[in-house]
């Protein structure tokens, strides 16, 4: 492969998605969309009961924009017509966007791993070797589950890899993390009767913050407090599972107060996951929280030319791992390449008109309480 794209972007969930409309619009003809797998993959792994707890409305009338939206004067409830959309829903939705815009798109490209020589990105895949002047790394994180948060993990089972709650067998659990994959867990467990008992280092359900991305979120919370009140859901909070053994009726798991749970059915491990910018660790320079450092413009700082976008992304103690958040930065990053390839630039004011412009980060807590 001998041409050398303009910009290359990995993965095609949200982030790609979103940014590679922007640089469509932009009249950008030299970039390419790589996905390991097909548009929106991460979210068809989710499990059969999972939504979205940030709703979608077409409140285009008010001059508003669907919070779920990648893409300004476009709305993932009008296009899949539901409010709290499904994994499979917003896949949907973001293949929709990618056949509207005609985006160009190589499916089945797994990145193994990228490196920079002489202002150019070298980028080994299992199809061979890419080549851009910049990269936009937009893999995500949903793919990645943290499967080895502490030791005997891997006799539980992530919660990413449940197909569906309702085929679960068993009727009582130990679900390991308090924020909302292991709430949600414990509420489509709860609705079928199941019982659960919840173990979290940190109590979500009492943070008193505005933001989703440290609080639990008031649709999961409305979701569980009825739980909280029966049988079905116990939660053990300020407290970290430091172990988990298989023993012969069941397992034991170990918790940082002394305390252990015994559980007959395999943990769930709500624990998050480790991130896609794992792959590029010789890329990036690391915070002290594990972030990756990044300039005003989304730049790392320590490759010049490579952006990162969508959920990973902070700065200092901005989170932007809603889409919401993340989708604001897209025209930041777009606009720093626009510049530098002389690209058409005038979209760039719908974009700040609809809000999905975030470019003075000290306005962040005011526009989008990260």
């Amino acid at each position: 492969m001998n041409q050398i794209y303009d910009v290359i972007v990995v993965g095609a969930g949200p982030s790609g998605i979103g940014v590679g409309a922007l640089l469509q619009q932009m009249n950008c003809t030299s970039y390419l969309i790589i996905e390991k797998e097909e548009v929106g993959a991460s979210f068809q792994l989710w499990p059969e009961e999972m939504r979205f707890i940030t709703p979608s409305f077409p409140a285009q009338g008010f001059g508003q924009t669907d919070l779920n939206a990648i893409v300004p004067k476009t709305s993932p409830a009008y296009t899949i017509d539901m409010e709290h959309p499904t994994g499979e829903a917003y896949a949907e939705y973001l293949n929709v966007l990618a056949d509207h815009f005609t985006l160009p798109i190589k499916e089945g490209v797994q990145v193994n791993q990228i490196h920079k020589s002489a202002g150019i990105f070298s980028i080994d895949t299992t199809e061979g070797i890419y080549q851009s002047q910049y990269v936009i790394w937009a893999a995500g994180q949903y793919q990645y589950p943290d499967l080895q948060p502490f030791p005997g993990a891997e006799v539980g089972v992530h919660n990413s890899l449940i197909p569906s709650w309702e085929d679960v067998e068993g009727d009582d659990f130990v679900i390991i993390g308090g924020y909302e994959s292991g709430m949600d867990a414990a509420f489509h467990l709860g609705r079928s009767g199941k019982r659960s008992t919840l173990i979290a280092r940190t109590n979500t359900w009492e943070i008193d913050s505005s933001d989703p991305s440290t609080a639990l979120s008031t649709y999961t919370y409305g979701r569980v407090r009825p739980l909280l009140d029966s049988d079905l859901l116990r939660v053990v909070g300020n407290t970290a599972v430091t172990r988990i053994e298989k023993v012969s009726s069941g397992y034991d798991v170990y918790t940082s107060s002394g305390k252990v749970f015994f559980t007959k059915e395999k943990p769930i491990l709500a624990t998050g996951f480790s991130g896609s910018t794992s792959m590029i660790e010789n890329l990036v320079k690391r915070g002290k929280h594990g972030e990756v450092l990044v300039n005003e413009r989304d730049e790392s700082v320590a490759t010049p030319g490579l952006f990162l976008a969508g959920p990973e992304l902070r700065h200092n103690d901005h989170i932007f791992c809603y889409i919401y958040k993340f989708r604001q930065r897209f025209a930041v990053i777009a606009e720093t390449i626009g510049h530098r390839l002389d690209l058409d630039l005038s979209i760039l004011e719908e974009y700040k008109r609809e809000n999905f412009y975030l470019n003075d980060l000290s306005m962040c807590g005011e526009r989008c309480q990260c």
